[in-house]
């Protein structure tokens, strides 16, 4: 839909309430945040409303009732209700500027092989490492055009990755304005909690823990089963084991923390050594990185703490071939 003067009139006064100035302006209800954000995904709003808009709300600092209201306006607009697809939930939108592998993604793989289905979800665009679907190509495994395929890779090998830019187009090109402002938005946070196949469990990484009650927060207002959050890898859903780390869950409406021991004898890789050949190396066998195998291990257990799902960490992984 093309906007008009009355579709710009009615969202400039989203504007107003997030702008007005020190002392006059709130931050959005949740109501309001998704009528708002149903305008933005419509076209409704003039491109330099969206643009205030988002920095507004980056500006204030991220609030669960917004990123909710958002979020639900964006499954909406999506279609994305009914029957789960996956058991768990992957999003993939870090853009660490340190980050080498996408070790997570072997995690993820060989949690697939064992029985816990997974849709993975991302944009990769403006990492400094290797992506989800860089690594894919080189493990000779495609990506997924829609939801069909994506249901289709389920079933033959457990897992699946949709990018963002194939379920959610909209979505997607909301966070390419980062090449405009310099700067993430909150529409980050929104497509990390969009949940695309609706699992039941969810893994989460942020860069600043000031996010994870934000995250924590969206999946109890959206009533979500399950959300495991930490502060991953270059913002990834990926536990580095070089120091302890402590993983917040939400489930059946109780949050709970879980402090993980670091491993011993381990060295930071540094990101020059990663390479989508020794991802491949390591997932065929070629190869065993003491760091990068640990943190696949750390990994994979932070998918079975996700779902409630008792499981050995060594075991998944020798078990994916």
């Amino acid at each position: 839909m093309i906007h008009t003067p009355e579709t710009e009139a009615a969202f400039a006064r989203f504007v107003t309430i997030l702008g007005r100035g020190p002392g006059r302006s709130r931050a959005l209800t949740r109501a309001e945040a998704r009528e708002a954000f149903a305008m933005v995904l419509a076209g409704q709003a003039d491109p330099h409303q969206v643009g205030a808009f988002m920095m507004l709300l980056r500006f204030r600092g991220e609030d669960a009732d917004e990123i909710a209201g958002m979020a639900e306006a964006a499954r909406s607009a999506l279609g994305l209700e009914g029957t789960p697809i996956a058991d768990l939930d992957w999003p993939s939108y870090g853009a660490g500027r340190t980050r080498g592998a996408p070790w997570y993604l072997l995690a993820a793989l060989a949690l697939g092989r064992a029985g816990i289905a997974v849709l993975m979800h991302g944009s990769n665009d403006f990492s400094a490492g290797i992506g989800v679907g860089q690594g894919l190509a080189a493990l000779g495994i495609p990506a997924c055009g829609d939801r069909v395929e994506a249901i289709a890779a389920i079933r033959d090998r457990g897992f699946a990755y949709l990018p963002l830019a194939a379920m959610a187009p909209p979505v997607e090109q909301l966070l390419g304005l980062r090449r405009l402002f310099g700067l993430r938005s909150p529409v980050n946070t929104v497509a990390r909690l969009l949940n695309l196949g609706n699992a039941p469990a969810g893994v989460d990484g942020v860069f600043h823990p000031a996010y994870i009650d934000v995250h924590l927060g969206v999946a109890e207002r959206m009533g979500r089963p399950g959300l495991l959050v930490l502060k991953g890898g270059g913002g990834e859903a990926e536990r580095v084991p070089l120091k302890p780390a402590t993983v917040h869950v939400w489930r059946d409406g109780t949050r709970s923390e879980l402090t993980l021991a670091a491993v011993e004898g381990l060295e930071a890789p540094t990101p020059r050594e990663e390479t989508a050949d020794m991802l491949r190396a390591v997932w065929v066998g070629e190869a065993a990185p003491p760091t990068a195998l640990a943190t696949i291990l750390a990994t994979i257990e932070l998918g079975l703490i996700a779902t409630g799902r008792a499981g050995d960490a060594a075991a998944i992984w020798r078990g994916r071939r």
